[in-house]
């Protein structure tokens, strides 16, 4: 990790889900964070409880159920909010930062939340497919479902509201993509006889700043919350910024304008909508 941190490296990835292939124990995890804490390091998380869902997977598959929809009600949002509590729980014992990686579950937001309310410094992401998509589409007939298997799972759809809200509030302080896509045939399809076959991970880096303007027309987010939540707190937390994340004298020169009416234009929006707006400048991660 020093080495890594000398290099300009500031945020190391663990994961409590997938034992045997990523996981790492709470005592890995403890002194990572130690080593974190010493250092001004950041641990971001992948916070399921692995051991848990191995146990309901088995179950699941001994049973018959070999169905895609298998892969979310075998990774219930109650041990992603356990795993969450135990990695703000371990932050707090080495006064580590913490940064919770695509987080899902209305309830793993909650603990995010209250450790905030605390003053802990503990930080969280979602992603777009958690803000739109759910367990329905998880549970699409003819083995569809798959193209939606991503870890944490798609989640009911009574879970996007708190997600949005988590958003407006900064409980929520980034929308990142876990971009990592498979092709459907001769990969997805691996898993047609067992669930837990299926490549995790879904796109999502494209249609990221589109889709979260969705949630500007929907008066989900403000324009300026917009341009926070994807571009400029990430360039602070990851130590980009200054030279990401802002349009100033010095910083690099990536922007994108965003001309809203064309956005609006395509989705048929009546013309005395499109009047109130015009272009956003937006600085590129």
């Amino acid at each position: 990790m020093p080495v890594c941190i000398d290099a300009g490296v500031n945020s190391f990835k663990m994961f409590m889900a997938y034992p045997g292939v990523f996981y790492a124990t709470d005592g890995e995890i403890l002194r990572a964070m130690q080593q974190a804490a010493e250092t001004g390091a950041m641990i971001m998380m992948h916070a399921e409880n692995g051991i848990a869902i191995d146990e309901l997977v088995a179950r699941a598959l001994a049973e018959g159920k070999t169905d895609p929809v298998q892969h979310g009600l075998t990774r219930p949002p109650e041990l992603e909010a356990e795993a969450t509590h135990r990695a703000i729980t371990l932050s707090k014992v080495t006064g580590s930062p913490l940064y919770v990686v695509h987080l899902s579950a209305a309830q793993a937001l909650r603990a995010v939340t209250e450790a905030r309310g605390s003053g802990q410094n503990v930080f969280a992401e979602t992603c777009p497919q958690y803000l739109y998509l759910s367990l329905d589409d998880l549970a699409r007939p003819d083995f569809e479902g798959a193209k939606y298997v991503a870890s944490p799972p798609l989640r009911p759809r009574c879970h996007q509201q708190s997600l949005w809200r988590g958003l407006r509030t900064n409980d929520l302080s980034v929308v990142s993509t876990d971009h990592c896509p498979f092709c459907f045939k001769e990969q997805k399809e691996l898993g047609r006889s067992a669930f837990s076959k299926i490549p995790n991970g879904i796109p999502g880096v494209e249609h990221r700043m589109d889709l979260l303007h969705a949630g500007v027309a929907a008066g989900e987010l403000s324009l300026a919350r917009w341009v926070e939540v994807a571009s400029t707190t990430p360039a602070r937390m990851f130590g980009l910024y200054p030279r990401k994340g802002i349009i100033a004298p010095s910083s690099d020169a990536d922007i994108v304008i965003y001309d809203q009416f064309a956005v609006y234009l395509m989705h048929d929006q009546p013309v005395q909508t499109l009047a109130a707006y015009g272009s956003v400048i937006i600085p590129a991660l």
